[in-house]
Formats: C-alpha cells, sequence, structure tokens
C-alpha cells in the first residue's frame, strides 16, 4: 500500500472529477484521475491504486467492462472498486457487484458518505496487503525452511556417516589414532593394502582351555571381560592398533596404520604394563579358584596391511610372517614372560635389561629363531653407564 494512499477516480464528467480530487486530498490521499473507461484502465496499470473510485456510463468504455478487465488482470492484484453511479437503478448495482465491485455510491453522493467509504475500502485494502505480506513472507521462510531442512538432512548424513566411520576405525584403533585418521579426511586411502615395517605384540592367557573346560560360562565371560578392559585401556594409551583379538589371543600392531617413532620401544613399555596389570588380576582370579598365567611374543618386521572383508563387515588385517613369528614367541613364553625376536631386541638395546635365549624351533620357520627375554626396563644409572 502507498504512503499516502493512492487513489484513482475515474468519471467523463470533469466536475465530479475535481469534486472528488478536492474532497479527497484535502483527507491527505494522493488522487489521480482518468476521463473514461480506456484511460481509466491504463492508468490503474500504469500506476498500481489503492483503491479506484469508477463510474459506470462513460464513452468507449464503460465501468463495468473496466472492471472485468481489472478483475482479469493478475498483475493489478487486489484493489477495491467502489461504482459511482447517476442512477439508482438496481441492475447497475448488482451487474457492478457481480463484475467484482466491493461498494457503490449514488450520484449525487454525499461528500461524508465518500469519504467513510474511501475509509473503510482503504482499510480492508491495507488489511488484505498486510495477509499478502505475511503469506508472501511465510512461503519465503518455508522455502528457506526447506532448504535448511534439505542443508541439516545432509549435514545429519554426513554426522552419522562420520559416527558410523569413527565406529569401525575404533574397533580396531586406539581413540587417538581414529581421530587422527579421521580428522585426516583421507582414511580410504590409509587404510588401504600397503606395505610398511611394524612391530607386531602376541598375547595370551596360560591355562586359559583348561579353565574355560572346569569354569562355568558367565565365570568365563566375567574372566575375559576384566582381560579385555585392562589390556584395552593400555593399547589405547600406547596408540597401539588391534588388529584382532580371539578368546584370550591379541594381535597387536605398532607404527600402523600411521607411523610413529620408536615402535619397538612402544611395544616393549606396553608388554611390561600389560605383565603388571595382568599379575595384578591373576591374584585376584586366584582367590577365585583360577590359575591363569600372561605370556607376551614380540617381533619386528616387514608386513603387508589393509582393510579386508566385504561390504557388511570390515577388519583391518596384517599378513606376514612377522605376525606369526609373534604368534609363535607368545606360544613359547611361559607365564610371566616376554620373549622378543633378536631384531626387534637390537631395535631397543641399552633400554631394557633382558636375557639372552636358546635359539628357538618355532612351527612354520625353517630356522631356528634367536631371541631374548625382557626382564625389565633398564634403570638409569644402567643407562648412563653404558652410555
Amino acid at each position: 500500500m502507498h504512503n499516502p494512499p493512492r487513489i484513482l477516480a475515474v468519471d467523463d464528467v470533469a466536475e465530479n472529477l475535481e469534486i472528488v480530487f478536492v474532497r479527497l486530498q484535502a483527507h491527505g490521499y494522493e488522487i489521480i484521475t482518468a476521463a473514461d473507461g480506456e484511460e481509466g484502465l491504463a492508468r490503474a496499470r500504469e500506476q498500481k491504486p489503492d483503491l479506484i473510485l469508477l463510474d459506470i456510463m462513460m464513452p468507449k468504455l464503460d465501468g463495468i467492462s473496466v472492471l472485468r478487465e481489472l478483475k482479469h488482470d493478475e498483475s493489478l492484484g487486489f484493489i477495491p472498486v467502489i461504482l459511482l453511479t447517476a442512477k439508482a437503478d438496481r441492475a447497475d448495482v448488482v451487474a457492478g457487484l457481480d463484475a467484482g465491485a466491493d461498494d457503490y455510491l449514488t450520484k449525487p453522493f454525499d461528500q461524508s458518505a465518500l469519504v467513510a467509504r474511501v475509509r473503510s475500502m482503504l482499510r480492508i485494502k491495507a488489511l488484505h496487503d498486510l495477509v499478502q505480506d505475511q503469506a508472501e513472507k511465510l512461503a519465503e521462510q518455508t522455502k528457506e525452511l526447506a532448504a535448511f531442512n534439505a542443508t541439516l538432512e545432509a549435514r545429519v548424513s554426513e554426522q552419522v556417516g562420520e559416527i558410523q566411520r569413527m565406529s569401525r576405525l575404533k574397533r580396531f584403533l586406539s581413540p587417538q589414532i581414529a581421530d587422527v585418521v579421521a580428522a585426516s579426511g583421507d582414511a580410504q586411502s590409509l587404510l588401504e593394502s600397503h606395505r610398511r615395517e611394524v612391530t607386531v605384540l602376541f598375547c595370551d592367557l596360560r591355562g586359559f582351555t583348561a579353565f574355560t573346560e572346569t569354569a562355568e560360562p558367565e565365570e568365563v565371560m566375567r574372566v575375559l571381560n576384566d582381560y579385555h578392559e585392562a589390556l584395552g585401556e593400555l593399547i589405547d594409551r600406547y596408540e597401539a592398533t588391534l588388529e584382532r583379538f580371539a578368546g584370550d589371543g591379541m594381535l597387536i600392531l605398532f607404527n600402523d596404520p600411521l607411523p610413529c617413532d620408536k615402535h619397538t620401544e612402544r611395544a616393549v613399555r606396553m608388554a611390561l604394563d600389560m605383565q603388571a596389570t595382568i599379575k595384578a588380576h591373576a591374584s585376584v582370579w586366584r582367590k577365585r579358584g583360577h590359575e591363569l598365567g600372561f605370556g607376551i611374543g614380540i617381533a619386528l618386521g616387514f608386513a603387508t596391511l589393509g582393510r579386508i572383508g566385504f561390504s557388511r563387515r570390515f577388519d583391518y588385517s596384517a599378513v606376514g610372517s612377522v605376525t606369526n613369528l609373534a604368534s609363535r614367541l607368545c606360544d613359547e613364553a611361559k607365564s610371566g614372560q616376554i620373549i622378543i625376536q633378536t631384531r626387534a631386541f637390537h631395535a631397543v638395546e641399552g633400554l631394557f635389561e633382558a636375557r639372552e635365549l636358546e635359539p628357538m624351533t618355532l612351527k612354520g620357520f625353517r630356522r631356528p629363531v634367536e631371541a631374548f627375554e625382557i626382564l625389565g626396563a633398564m634403570k638409569q644409572e644402567e643407562k648412563s653407564a653404558e652410555a
């Protein structure tokens, strides 16, 4: 709606236009005029008035015809029309109202009635414009909301995918490494098949098979849960990769999928912490009548690593003799022993106390394997003396 309201008066009698112009302008309205129906229709399309005062009896194009044209023109929107007729003929009034007029005045009209009708129609026009404006805003907000919802759905889908990806990663990676892999945005390439030098740690419980044969299944699960929970915390702390676990056996990798410095040293230090942790748990198990020990094997070498599986289930796996060697060394370890392959020991020599073992004949290896037993971390003064 214009400010001030714009009123178009259409009449072929100049005196009538003058009366309307003077009277309504005095009330602060903007008045535009037209002398016949054709001019009135043109001015309406050009000026888009807020109200039209339309005479019925005019040359060229009568008021009823003008009214029909106005109401069929979608570009004009809603413009109230008050018919001005010199006749009190009911047929003119009915025809005008049927054509779309909103009100009528019979000439000669009372000027006070004219002003009152104008105010009434302008209030209706203002309310109509307000509703239209609100409808347009609502439509725009609906459109924005739809776009926001689409964006939100995409974000939620992306976040769900990220959560699922993180969940898959954390099944075999420590949380720290999983976060780094996820943050890199290149988890796919990191988990693709590749070859790398890794330190492999294999550990399991001693006497576990005999324990499962005599203990109730619930007690077996209880011990396994304690065992996995205790070692899982250490795996996360040392940022290792849990390649697999089956029952009491665990195969743990260092230096993959993300490279890390001093990975063999990390493996040995974690092995010592594991040994101390399980020793504490074993004393509790012993009180419940379970004699369980713990052995560890460590090896250093190259392996092929990557994601294996199918669409519904993927795991991260290492393939190579180094994993078999760590497993065989673990088999040879007695309860409380950490056996480390000679090559791996030389990578940490001077950091840990150790004793050399007799060469071992291991299944799957043609030559005897040389190894050491890790006894503990070397004390600071011993390190200084050796230096």
